[in-house]
């Protein structure tokens, strides 16, 4: 079942067309990769996705409304489509619990011990129950994203977004984060991911999207995606990331 419908979706910076016609469907359950070189438009489609940017033309249809005509609550909307950026967006001066139990308390107006328990739940799911009272500043890359994670689980979104989620980390941190998604994958969570992690993407998937100078031009399985297709644009793109 379809829970997100993009259509002819455009968006341009300064005169310049970044996303041109894109049509996207997301089903209920699926993790949707999409990969692409730098500046084909990849993160400005997923920021469009929760208005965190506004697009200037097509449609974004989530729950029966067109969330870029029909009269939406935007903080609403970005509780159930959330977004775990590149770089954390994290309170470094809070501990790891407080980051957790915070954004609960301030949107869904849960009490501190609905909220400390959730918390606690998702930050084992992710591995650092260990951690919830060191300090943000105190703890690795890969355990920030980890938090984070676990932060937008806490808010029981729809779906989740993740903006190059390992493009930040040290090598020796990616995997850490790539298992907690991959794990999240097999829960069913609804996720439309953003990465250059081919192998990943081949392996979580369960459809995966190219996008090249502001269109998606090859979309598909995995098997199809990085085996099968004969799409130039897409050949290149792979074979000069194997040759990297």
């Amino acid at each position: 079942m379809s829970v997100l419908s993009v259509s002819h979706l455009s968006k341009s910076f300064d005169g310049n067309l970044i996303l041109k016609d894109v049509n996207l469907e997301v089903n209920e359950g699926e993790c949707i990769t999409i990969l692409g070189s730098s500046g084909s438009g990849k993160s400005t489609l997923l920021r469009c996705l929760n208005l965190l940017e506004t697009p200037d033309s097509g449609s974004i249809i989530y729950e029966d409304k067109d969330i870029l005509k029909d009269k939406i609550n935007v903080n609403k909307l970005r509780q159930e489509i959330s977004m775990v950026f590149q770089q954390f967006n994290l309170f470094n001066n809070y501990n790891v619990l407080h980051n957790l139990t915070m954004p609960q308390e301030v949107v869904l107006h849960r009490s501190y011990k609905d909220a400390e328990q959730i918390a606690l739940e998702n930050l084992e799911k992710v591995g650092l129950l260990d951690r919830k009272d060191y300090k943000i500043s105190k703890i690795s890359g890969g355990q920030k994203q980890r938090v984070a994670i676990a932060r937008s689980l806490c808010m029981n979104p729809n779906i989740i977004l993740f903006d190059e989620p390992t493009s930040a980390l040290d090598p020796s941190m990616v995997n850490e984060v790539l298992k907690v998604i991959k794990e999240l994958a097999e829960q069913k969570i609804t996720m439309i991911i953003v990465t250059h992690e081919m192998k990943f993407a081949e392996n979580v998937s369960d459809k995966v999207v190219f996008m090249h100078d502001g269109r998606i031009v090859e979309e598909g399985t995995p098997e199809y995606i990085f085996h099968d297709s004969t799409n130039e644009e897409l050949c290149r793109f792979l074979n000069k990331d194997m040759n990297d």
